[in-house]
């Protein structure tokens, strides 16, 4: 485990407190948290990029769509 300082404003940090207390868990831990699905969210959303720019990945519209679901 590496140890990571981070310097944030007293809105956050009393924010951080706050889901801290309520939630019964260490600010480390929400922490851990948050940064695991910001790095989540970034790669899906490299991928969603990455597939917008691929001219031969094509665009399927609403009713193929619903066609291919079955709806």
């Amino acid at each position: 485990m590496t140890t990571i300082s981070v310097r944030v404003s007293d809105t956050v940090a009393g924010a951080l407190d706050q889901v801290a207390k309520e939630s019964e868990r260490t600010k480390s831990f929400i922490i851990q948290k948050a940064i695991e699905a910001y790095l989540e969210e970034s790669a899906d959303l490299q991928i969603a990029l990455d597939r917008l720019r691929d001219h031969g990945d094509g665009v399927v519209n609403g009713k193929e769509l619903r066609e291919s679901l079955g709806l």
